[in-house]
Formats: C-alpha cells, structure tokens, sequence
C-alpha cells in the first residue's frame, strides 16, 4: 500500500482536551519540522492529518471519532493518525475504524514522527505556499513540566492514559522554553496534570516554587502562566513570586465540589474549607488575580443538599470563570462502581443552574476591568476585523484596528463588554 517518496509529507495537527494535550502537540510539530516536514492549518488538504485525542469524558471520546471521520471525507488521500489518551483507553476501536492508518498512544508519541514517516505513503506531494501553523501556537507556548498523575480520583482515567508522574529537568525546560521563545513566542504556559508536586523524585530543594524561580532568572520569556494548581499545593513561598510582573495574575484551581463528602468520595485532598481559604490567601497576595475553576456535577452521591453546597461555595468564590461537566461516567475508575448514581435529568438542571452563576459572575469580573487600561498579547484577527487577545489575567479583549498586531504587546483602554469580548482602544 506504501512506497517510499523523497519529499516529506505536510502535516496538520488537530488538538482535543488539555493544555498538556496542546504542549504535546507542539511538541510533535517541532519534530515534524525538525524532520523536513511543513506544518500547515487543518484547512491546507495535509498529507498526514493528526488527531490528539482526549479521553476524559464519553463525549470526548465522540468527538475524537467525529474528528477522525471528518479529516477522513476533508483528506480522501492523506494518511489519518489517531494519538493521545483516546488510543490508551480504546486501542481496539480505533485500530477498527476504517478510516484511521495508523493508532498511537501517548507511551509512543515518541516514536510518532518517525512511524508517520516510515509509511512514506506513495501519494505525499509537497504543498505548494503551505499556510504556517496556526493552531498549537506561536503566540502561547505550552510547555510540559510534568507527566502522568498519581494522586487517581474517582472519576479521572488520566491515570492510565497518562501513567505515573514524572517531573522534567528543570535544564530541559528552560532550554525548551528558550526555543519556543527565539521562534517568537512571547508567553509560556507550564503544563502538566499535577503541577504542585514537581520536583518529588529529586532533591528536597526542587519543587515547583524553585522551578518558576529558575525560569524567572534564566528563561527569555515576556510572560509566564501556569495552567493549574490544587488548593494544597499553593502556599505563601509561591504566592511570593507573583510579586514579579512576568507571571500572569491568573490561577485556575479545581474545585470539582463544594461539598465535603463528595470531595472524599471523589478523593480529592483539600476540603471546602481549605479551599476558601486558599482564594482569600491568592487575593489577598496578588490583588488583581483573576481565579476560574472547574467543577463536576451529578457525581455519584450528590444529593440536591450536597449541590446546593457546592452552588453556595461558587455563588461566594465569585470566580471569573467556571468550567462546568456533567459527570461522566469512566470504565475503569472506581467511580464508574458507586451506588447514587445521579440521574440525568436532575444533572443537567444542576448544570444549568450553575452555568447561571458562572455566567453572572464572568460578566462581574469583567465589568469590574472595565476603563482600566491593560497589556493584551494579541493573537489573531476574526473575520470581521477585531483583533483578539489576552490579559494577563486571562480576560479575552477585541479592538479594530488597521495595523497587524500579530504576536504583540500593547496596552488597551477597555470600554465595554460584547458577548465574549471586553471591547477596547488601543493605547499608543
């Protein structure tokens, strides 16, 4: 079915699921690259059209499928990769659908590159003027410090498609950091799905509060973010380092539930408490900081008592944002065999009821911004001529304006708020 062809292949990437998903997809690009390859937008008709798949949910594991049929019908001729957490739960259904060559999980996306290439698919022709890569980041990168999890909640798979947690060396990702910065990026975001333990299998001295010191002293960056961070993990040697302008006054920290005896059955290692007092501690720190989360409902044992905590505790955190799932359940997870499941209809008012408040309270957060003047990194330009970018804060700005402001810095006067957008001025 194969040949081999002297002209390396182009290569689009379609990402799904977490920012550690989106780190690992930049990652492959550059090794596409580093290889020969053109990294194109999914729209350029690639030879090699990859999909990293994300396995949280059932939905997610819809839509990896979806993704893989539809590059099939876009791309007749191009050959189809499936990668990420979905191959690591579902290899045999994926290996089964007709319209995928090749499955690989996350424990081979290091040999992902060279597979691709090895099949030397006979109808690879190189793109004439390829569109450069858009999608996993030039503005933003993301850089993982962390692999795997081992602290296995109830519901979460992650676990097993990831494996056990593994910190990266700090010289690693300052390197990787610079790179990503001499290509242009002018933000970093570390990533990983349990930030606050890096450094464990290392000496005492290295942790995550050593880390970002590190990376303030000799990384090139102009702004950093970190992606998450559990409630435990965050005490005042770390808020301390916010004191320097480079870190972006943003936190998201899970909460998942508000009441107690959920957070117990789902595993978690903070209470209700502990949590509210660590938002105190990050306001009190870092004044300016915005603060989002995550929340699950309808877990196994939610009464509509237990909901009402967690709406209670959302309702007085005032989060600018919250990310709300209607909990699914996971083959695999011990969650997946506890009585009082939650039923569907009771689960998707609490859904409503609390996208509700999440909504309220982003339209407070965002107003409360509004004629202040701030630094927005801007990342691209929407159809109808607004260029969109990001606080530092992670609040997403529009303006119109005549100039490229790709990949820029500048400081825009925020007047008024338009669905998802705070409209500004540019500054000069």
């Amino acid at each position: 079915m194969f040949t081999t062809v002297s002209t390396a292949p182009t290569v689009a990437i379609e990402t799904h699921g977490c920012k550690l998903n989106q780190a690992d997809s930049l990652q492959l690009a550059t090794q596409f690259e580093s290889a020969g390859c053109t990294v194109v937008d999914d729209e350029s008709k690639p030879d090699v059209y990859i999909v990293n798949t994300c396995t949280v949910t059932h939905v997610a594991d819809r839509k990896a499928r979806q993704a893989l049929r539809s590059a099939r019908r876009r791309n007749p001729t191009a050959t189809i990769v499936a990668t990420g957490c979905c191959p690591e739960r579902a290899i045999e259904d994926l290996n089964a659908m007709g319209e995928v060559d090749l499955v690989l999980g996350n424990v081979d996306k290091q040999r992902l590159v060279q597979d691709v290439l090895s099949l030397g698919a006979a109808n690879w022709t190189q793109t004439s003027n390829p569109e450069p890569l858009a999608a996993v980041g030039r503005t933003r990168s993301m850089v993982k410090i962390q692999e795997g999890c081992d602290q296995v909640c109830a519901y979460c798979i992650v676990p097993k498609v990831r494996g056990r947690e593994v910190s990266i060396p700090p010289d690693e990702i300052i390197s990787l950091i610079n790179r990503h910065v001499a290509k242009g990026a002018k933000e970093v975001v570390l990533t990983g799905t349990q930030l606050g333990t890096y450094g464990f299998e290392y000496d005492q001295k290295t942790n995550l509060s050593a880390l970002i010191r590190h990376i303030l002293r000799d990384g090139e960056m102009s702004r950093l973010r970190v992606s998450s961070l559990q409630p435990q993990e965050i005490d005042c040697e770390l808020l301390q380092l916010w004191e320097d302008s480079r870190l972006a006054p943003h936190f998201h920290i899970p909460l998942q539930s508000g009441s107690d005896p959920i957070l117990h059955s789902m595993r978690r290692r903070y209470t209700s408490k502990l949590y509210s007092k660590v938002l105190r501690q990050i306001r009190e720190a870092v004044p300016d900081a915005s603060i989002t989360t995550d929340v699950i409902v309808g877990f196994p044992g939610e009464t509509e008592e237990r909901f009402q905590e967690t709406h209670s505790l959302c309702e007085a955190s005032e989060f600018a944002s919250i990310h709300v799932f209607p909990y699914s359940t996971r083959p695999g997870t011990s969650a997946a065999h506890l009585p009082l499941q939650v039923d569907s209809v009771a689960k998707a008012r609490r859904v409503q009821e609390l996208l509700k408040l999440a909504e309220d309270h982003s339209r407070k957060f965002r107003t409360k911004m509004l004629d202040s003047v701030k630094q927005v990194l801007w990342e691209r330009k929407r159809s109808d001529g607004t260029w969109v970018g990001l606080t530092d804060n992670y609040v997403k700005v529009g303006v119109s304006a005549d100039k490229d402001l790709q990949n820029q810095f500048q400081y825009a006067h925020l007047t008024k708020i338009e669905n998802d957008l705070v409209i500004g001025e540019i500054k000069n």
